[in-house]
């Protein structure tokens, strides 16, 4: 199975052993972590597009519980992992604030997965984000990011108060911590594997 932009099995000419690659979006409410997500797990210098937060957004962006927040994402994180021999994850990290939301139908395009990111503190925020690829029929796992190491609610509970179906995976993490978030993206191809079927270099 290969993302939009594989090559290996398409172009007449191209190397047989080239790895697939996979379009991945890391999605979620304003705030929850999903740059650090991206930077943290990327084996490339991820590529972000954070902006300071400014006076004028005081009365758009929510910053209850985030109150230390002093940027934002206006486009996209882009990072890349390599999950097994023959296959890499391309993540690309959607913009959080609802306005800049436009862009998430591009972002989507060729993404095979996602992962939705929340905070157990403001699960809300990430409401829009379930919704988005429910309606698109794109599969998911949700990661509940662990803020100073805290996880207050065990994963069926959160799973329950979302309302997700049983195939949905909810698994705690760290968005800061590397190995954290390579088993988070490992969980959702193991998760592709179930709904769509086998997917190279998907061994650990």
């Amino acid at each position: 199975m290969a993302g939009s932009d594989s090559t290996a099995s398409t172009v007449p000419g191209a190397d047989p052993a080239a790895p697939d690659t996979v379009k991945i979006l890391i999605a979620g409410g304003f705030g929850v972590g999903k740059t650090t997500m991206v930077g943290a797990v990327s084996e490339i210098a991820p590529l972000c597009t954070e902006e300071p937060l400014t006076v004028a957004g005081l009365d758009v962006d929510d910053l209850k519980g985030i109150e230390e927040k002093r940027s934002t994402t206006v486009a996209l994180d882009f990072g890349r992992i390599t999950i097994g021999d023959d296959l890499v994850l391309y993540l690309f990290g959607t913009p959080g604030q609802q306005r800049f939301w436009f862009m998430w139908n591009d972002l989507a395009i060729g993404a095979l997965g996602a992962v939705v990111l929340l905070d157990v503190r403001r699960p809300q925020s990430s409401f829009a984000a379930i919704d988005f690829f429910e309606r698109r029929g794109i599969p998911f796992v949700v990661a509940a990011n662990g803020f100073d190491g805290l996880h207050p609610y065990p994963t069926q509970e959160i799973k329950e108060s979302l309302a997700l179906p049983a195939r949905v995976p909810v698994l705690l993490c760290d968005a800061r911590e590397r190995e954290s978030c390579r088993d988070v993206l490992i969980a959702l191809i193991d998760r592709l594997i179930e709904d769509v079927g086998p997917v190279r270099g998907a061994a650990r």
